[in-house]
């Protein structure tokens, strides 16, 4: 084998060696979505009511860009929920737990993600909903899509403080 051969093999084992958070933190999402942010948008019933909500929610990165731990809590005037998370990212797939404490809930999140854009499903015994997050500079929307609840749609604009 030639030297420069010898050399592309060393540097292939050391980038396959190295703990995933080093070699994948460049291309996590998780990355961009860091700190704390803040804003509102609207719940949508069953019945076609609409509700303002004011929303902030808190994003802990570590493991290098491919670990998340959240915190969104959101009011309306008859709405509460104060959901929280564990998410890890690997090879565009996320995977994680959730719990939400105001009604007791918990489960798994599964889904896809690119560099500013999440796609996810969250399941649990009583509860399932899908998931859409866009992070862009200072600006993130999010639009949470339950299924068998009265709610039938979350979309916020929310902004980095």
């Amino acid at each position: 084998m030639s030297r420069s051969g010898i050399a592309r093999a060393g540097l292939i084992v050391v980038a396959l060696c190295l703990p995933y958070g080093a070699a994948g933190a460049a291309s996590s999402p998780f990355a961009a979505m860091a700190g704390t942010w803040s804003g509102g948008g609207t719940l949508s019933t069953t019945d076609g009511a609409q509700e303002r909500l004011r929303c902030r929610a808190t994003y802990n990165v570590a493991g290098g860009g491919g670990e998340l731990r959240l915190n969104l809590r959101c009011a309306s005037q008859s709405y509460n929920f104060d959901l929280a998370g564990n998410v890890e990212y690997r090879d565009g797939a996320i995977s994680g737990s959730w719990s939400e404490a105001t009604r007791n809930a918990s489960g798994t999140i599964s889904g896809r993600a690119t560099a500013d854009h999440v796609d996810a499903a969250a399941r649990g015994d009583n509860f399932s909903a899908n998931l859409s997050l866009t992070t862009r500079g200072s600006r993130q929307s999010v639009s949470i899509r339950p299924q068998g609840t009265n709610v039938t749609g979350v979309s916020l604009a929310l902004n980095r403080r």
